[in-house]
Order: C-alpha cells, then sequence, then structure tokens
C-alpha cells in the first residue's frame, strides 16, 4: 500500500492505478461530504464525480501542506455548493417566524447519532442546509459562510439558529412517532 505521498505523487504524474486507489482511499468519505449538501445519494454521487474531475484536475497544485483529506473535502464541498447554485435554489429561504418552543433546545442535535443526524439535515430547506454543513460540520466562520454563499452575516446566523430549531423539532416528532410505534409492537 502506497503512503498518501507517493499516492499523490504518483496521481500528479498521471499514474491510473494511484488514481484508482486515491478513489478507493478516499471515494467513501467524499461521497458522505457530498451527500450532507444534497438530498439524494444520486444528486451526491454526481458531485463525487464532478469532484473528482476536478480533484484529478488540480492535483498538481496540492503543495504538501496541509491535510490532502481537507484539501478533497474543500474541492468536494465546492462542488456541492455549485451544484446547489446550478440547480437555481436561493439560500436565503423565505419561512415563517420560528416560534420560540421552550421544549426544543436547538441543541439537541449533539444527542443523535450519525446517521439519524444525516437524514434529519437532508430534511432542512437547501439554505438552511448548506449553512447549518458549513459552521457546525465544516467549522467556518460565519463571514466565511457569507462570501461562500454570497449571503450576509447575519443571515448565516439566523439560518443557522432556525436549521438548529427545525432540527430540533424533526428530533422531535422522530421521537414521538418511534414511541408510538413501539407502544403497538408491545401490545
Amino acid at each position: 500500500m502506497l503512503t498518501e505521498k507517493q499516492l499523490i505523487k504518483n496521481c500528479q504524474q498521471g499514474i491510473k492505478t494511484s488514481q484508482y486507489e486515491l478513489v478507493s482511499r478516499y471515494g467513501g468519505q467524499l461521497l458522505s461530504v457530498a451527500r450532507r449538501y444534497v438530498p439524494d445519494q444520486a444528486t451526491a454521487k454526481d458531485i463525487l464525480q464532478e469532484s473528482l474531475i476536478r480533484i484529478f484536475a488540480n492535483i498538481d497544485n496540492y503543495k504538501f501542506t496541509g491535510s490532502f483529506e481537507g484539501w478533497m473535502r474543500i474541492i468536494t464541498v465546492r462542488c456541492a455548493l455549485a451544484h446547489l447554485r446550478k440547480a437555481h435554489r436561493a439560500y436565503e429561504v423565505e419561512m415563517n417566524p420560528v416560534n420560540s418552543d421552550p421544549s426544543i433546545d436547538p441543541s439537541v442535535y449533539n444527542q443523535m447519532g450519525m446517521e439519524e443526524l444525516i437524514g434529519l439535515i437532508q430534511q432542512l430547506p437547501d439554505g438552511f442546509r448548506a449553512v447549518f454543513n458549513l459552521r457546525e460540520v465544516d467549522g467556518h466562520t460565519h463571514a466565511e459562510i457569507a462570501e461562500i454563499l454570497g449571503i450576509t452575516e447575519s443571515t448565516s446566523r439566523s439560518q443557522l439558529t432556525r436549521a438548529k430549531k427545525i432540527l430540533g423539532k424533526l428530533w422531535l416528532n422522530q421521537q414521538s412517532v418511534n414511541a408510538v410505534t413501539s407502544q403497538k409492537i408491545r401490545s
């Protein structure tokens, strides 16, 4: 098995077997990144394909500083966001004001398992999903998110707050359904 550095060098030289190994080694992780930004697996696979094309087209620009995986993740996130823009989806979603429900803690997503959280995130409107992923998963600041998405910092903050509240409500709804289902099974 090649080291990451040798794998990158081989890919920079266009060695096909190393390109296949790179896809095999990192494809699943990059697909997961794409999947967080779009609502379906088929679109995520399209984004992965576009990301890999860009990664191989730009691999000569990778200078072995910083994380290679992080570099590829950034390309994948950019491809996902470009896809959302091409699909003419607005990042600033008009919604009714979110009622402040004291029984829902916006940080409830911290209690969820990863698969459960991903499933709920995919139910968010595109703009909320993008902001949530960029801030909470990828760790960008609101200023960076504003620049990436072409929105204001205050819009980024409000969409993050709303996304967390929506996730909390979705989680509570899911818990209610699970409780009813388990009660019926016991009956």
